[in-house]
């Protein structure tokens, strides 16, 4: 299946890969997570739609097979545990939501192997 568009600000993409430069342990997304960088449209930060997921955005997203919804706030690895509901954008789900828009859909490799999730809600700030 094809992924969707995607669309990320040139701000959140020099910090991830300022992130991925560093002689650190990666995460093991990171072939996904770097994936998805390298299709991504970027934009400036003022340009990006208030609907499309980035960095510091509270998400609302479901499991399309469940319909289990969740509410979560994409951060960098260093803010996900001190940020309430934080998931880090080096988690596999994560670099899922990076850049989709509301009403989106992709499949994502998670614990429980391969799912689809919808993203419902998308709220800056």
């Amino acid at each position: 299946m094809n992924q969707p568009d995607i669309m990320i600000t040139q701000h959140d993409l020099e910090q991830i890969e300022g992130l991925l430069a560093t002689p650190t342990k990666k995460p093991d997304c990171v072939d996904a997570l770097e994936g998805e960088l390298a299709r991504a449209k970027v934009v400036k930060s003022a340009e990006l739609p208030e609907n499309v997921v980035a960095i510091g955005s509270t998400v609302t997203f479901k499991i399309v097979a469940t319909g289990a919804t969740f509410t979560k706030v994409l951060c960098l690895p260093r803010d996900a545990e001190q940020v309430e509901n934080g998931i880090s954008v080096f988690a596999p789900i994560g670099a899922a939501i990076l850049g989709l828009a509301e009403g989106q859909q992709i499949e994502w490799d998670s614990p429980r192997g391969q799912q689809r999730i919808e993203i419902i809600n998308v709220a800056h700030g």
